[in-house]
């Protein structure tokens, strides 16, 4: 399964490279990011689309021509279309999120901003949300764009990943390290 990983891992950077190059020698990277964003949002907000996407069952033309009407139905065209079909006519369609994340990272390195997700049991407030994006600046010393999910399994804390560093501060890995520490007394 981690040679599958990376396997894919290593396709998803190399495509967001080749676009991101592409976009930047073009002068549209921010073009590119509005409408990989709505990519996203579509992904997200359809089950038949993540279907498409992952399914080895649809055809390579299957799926470049579902894709096109997606993308022609909302608008997105340009570099981020040209990208989706690439990825559709190539068999990578399952990659797609992973090098719609590789690309968003590029582009915020080039904007000097490095990115951070916390994952936390309930939705955190507007306020604790500006509080911990400013306390990661300050730390790294950078601008942080933070992402947030909720995850109720966590039960309480925070888990804070900036970089290659994460700080799990949440409860059920207390607990878990906690029946770890009793079994081996007992």
């Amino acid at each position: 399964m981690t040679d599958q990983a990376s396997l894919a891992s290593g396709v998803a950077l190399r495509y967001a490279t080749a676009l991101f190059d592409l976009a930047a020698e073009g002068g549209v990277l921010a073009a590119v990011e509005a409408d990989l964003d709505k990519v996203t949002a579509l992904l997200d907000e359809s089950v038949d689309l993540q279907r498409l996407i992952k399914s080895p069952v649809f055809s390579s033309d299957d799926q470049v021509r579902a894709i096109t009407a997606v993308l022609e139905a909302a608008g997105i065209g340009g570099y981020a279309a040209n990208f989706v079909k690439l990825t559709a006519r190539n068999r990578r369609m399952f990659v797609l999120p992973d090098m719609i994340k590789a690309f968003k990272a590029l582009a915020a390195t080039a904007r000097g901003e490095v990115p951070a997700e916390v994952v936390s049991a309930e939705a955190l407030s507007d306020a604790v949300v500006e509080n911990l994006k400013a306390a990661l600046s300050e730390a790294t010393a950078k601008t942080v764009t933070l992402s947030t999910r909720v995850d109720p399994a966590l039960i309480g804390g925070l888990i804070v990943k900036v970089g290659s560093k994460m700080i799990d501060t949440s409860l059920k890995t207390r607990l878990t390290k906690l029946e770890t520490a009793m079994k081996e007394v007992g």
